[in-house]
């Protein structure tokens, strides 16, 4: 198989990733499978295991106490607090932690949702997971809030920037928007729509769990008041956070119980988290910022360093499959954004998409099926109708040769219609 030069070069002084350093990295990959399946869930590297296991062999005791086990806890905490705000540019004392994405953003729409008056609106998307619509529309009806949609070109998958004029104005309360579609990769201007956002006093809450493990992220430069990630998605284990402003946060009153810290932000945090996965947290964190040999600096600055070499040796790894299975007469991909995660969905018509992830499963490659927990997309694209799509979606451990492998199963598909 010949690499195309996209791929096997990069520019002159641009940040390089060793991929077959990274590669040794992660234990997962020795089970012989092309992981193609990132979207849903990166493999973890040794560094992060071993963080969470050495956070289990040494006394570790819940927040509060006067004695070392409890101190070591509180530790653990504020690391991962640190790292999350490292990674998405905030402040450690602006960040929630909970057991992941979904669970948080119903706790933030809940307390949002008390100061909703009858009549306020909110604008979802139907670009977003699902994680970043149906809390949203849930507690607007039960306020009596107004919910509008911004829709998806169905021909491109773009979310077109324009139709926020005519969607947001003075009742406008929260705009909610991801950064990546988790289905097909779409970037949408989060920038633009938020600075039509704030133009009316609205909040903007948006949804980087995609994002997060391809792109550099600025909570500033997005102007997101909430951001979401998910650490699962960048080689950690199963927490999610949310990172805002210490002051907004203040303002909100979630649920919690009587006894429970009233601090920010800890109020937004329900029951006794496992600490043990916190470590983890630091340690993906640390594991992102240390991909590029060339990266120096602070975590922050290691961090821009070590994602631009990630974008850019993912994207031209994307770059081929795309352009390869685009040119397949077999495939149909789903949309056709400009810029994108190293994430797509295609499909076969006449295979079930159950019926080609099981056969790229039999060739070694892991790929998703369905409809990703983006129903509102796939169902106004008439995805749906077919059962949904198949996913692939890239990471930084994956490699030219694997690529050109999964280029070649798909391409044999063709044989199964004949």
């Amino acid at each position: 198989m010949t690499v195309p030069t996209r791929v096997a070069r990069m520019h002159p002084g641009e940040p390089r990733l060793d991929v077959a350093r990274v590669r040794g990295l992660f234990p997962g990959l020795s089970d012989g499978f092309v992981h193609t399946d990132a979207p849903a869930g990166t493999l973890t590297p040794e560094s992060v295991v071993h963080a969470v296991s050495s956070a289990m062999r040494v006394p570790v005791a819940n927040r509060g106490g006067v004695f070392p086990s409890s101190a070591r806890t509180e530790g653990l905490v504020a690391a991962a607090r640190s790292a999350v705000a490292d990674l998405v540019g905030g402040v450690s004392t602006g960040v929630v932690l909970g057991p992941n994405t979904t669970t948080l953003v119903y706790a933030v729409a809940r307390a949002l949702s008390r100061t909703w008056r009858y009549g306020d609106e909110v604008v979802v998307s139907r670009l977003d997971h699902d994680a970043n619509i149906r809390p949203w529309v849930q507690l607007a009806e039960q306020v009596g809030a107004v919910v509008r949609w911004a829709e998806v070109d169905i021909e491109t998958g773009e979310l077109p920037t324009w139709q926020y004029d005519e969607l947001i104005n003075p009742r406008t309360r929260l705009v909610a928007v991801t950064a990546a579609s988790n289905a097909i990769g779409t970037r949408p201007d989060v920038a633009s729509i938020a600075a039509r956002a704030h133009a009316v006093g609205a909040l903007v809450f948006v949804d980087a769990v995609q994002a997060a493990p391809h792109v550099f992220l600025d909570r500033t430069a997005l102007g997101a008041d909430f951001v979401a990630v998910s650490a699962y998605t960048w080689c950690g284990p199963h927490v999610g956070a949310v990172v805002a402003d210490p002051a907004l946060l203040s303002e909100l009153e979630p649920d919690r119980l009587l006894p429970a810290p009233d601090r920010v932000p800890d109020r937004f945090e329900t029951g006794t988290p496992p600490f043990e996965l916190y470590a983890g947290v630091t340690a993906a964190v640390d594991h992102l910022a240390g991909l590029c040999d060339d990266a120096t600096g602070s975590r922050r600055d290691r961090l821009r360093t070590s994602m631009s070499a990630v974008a850019a040796y993912e994207g031209g790894l994307f770059d081929w499959l795309d352009q390869a299975l685009r040119a397949m007469r077999h495939v149909q991909v789903v949309g056709f954004p400009e810029h994108t995660t190293p994430t797509m969905s295609f499909t076969v018509p006449g295979m079930r998409p159950r019926q080609v992830a099981a056969e790229l499963s039999r060739r070694g490659i892991c790929a998703w099926d369905g409809d990703f927990y983006a129903r509102e997309l796939f169902d106004a694209l008439g995805v749906n109708e077919l059962g949904g799509a198949v996913r692939l979606g890239l990471a930084h451990y994956n490699t030219a040769e694997e690529v050109g492998y999964v280029i070649d199963s798909v391409a044999a598909l063709r044989g199964a219609l004949l």
